[in-house]
């Protein structure tokens, strides 16, 4: 810990994406799409081409598997000593920002699936600012208890900070 009044060193605690359970149907239409790729490569129909095979194949990796894979990994969430941080976006990027020590309630949400793949949506809420949702996020229950962690110790380390100032001879 620091010395009291001395602002404490911001550190990672955890970097993040979402769950890449998201990214399950994306595979299957891979393999799906090379297994019948390579299958009537060569054994198609007279007016149907070899370059058009592969244009329709190519067509739809795009759609359907590299651009579900670039917003998945577009979205990160990383926790800080100090505060929450989420970036998003791929092209104009936003970023989200939940300080610790103004204190916020955590809201954990998991259904059915959610249980099942081991993941969870946490709602920060200071009462302030719109809450921030934080989806599929794994090990749920171990971000949860970190963030409570960080409120604690932030309160902590804010309140003997000001306890500090005052015997010191500082004004509240």
């Amino acid at each position: 810990m620091p010395p009291p009044g001395v602002p404490a060193e911001e550190l990672l605690i955890a970097r993040f994406r979402g769950h890449a359970r998201r990214l399950f149907w994306s595979a299957l239409v891979l393999i799906a799409v090379f297994g019948a790729t390579a299958y009537l490569y060569d054994n198609l129909p007279a007016p149907f081409e070899n370059w058009m095979l592969l244009s329709a194949a190519a067509l739809v990796v795009l759609l359907l598997v590299v651009i579900p894979f670039v917003v998945w990994y577009s979205r990160t969430v990383t926790i800080t000593t100090r505060r929450v941080i989420v970036h998003q976006g791929v092209g104009a990027r936003s970023r989200r920002e939940m300080s610790h020590a103004r204190g916020y309630t955590i809201g954990v949400r998991r259904g059915v699936l959610q249980r099942l793949w081991g993941v969870g949506t946490i709602t920060l809420s200071n009462g302030v600012d719109a809450p921030l949702r934080l989806v599929n996020i794994p090990n749920v229950t171990l971000v949860h208890e970190t963030l409570a962690d960080q409120i604690e110790v932030s309160q902590i380390l804010a309140h003997r900070d000001a306890q500090s100032g005052t015997e010191l001879g500082f004004p509240d």
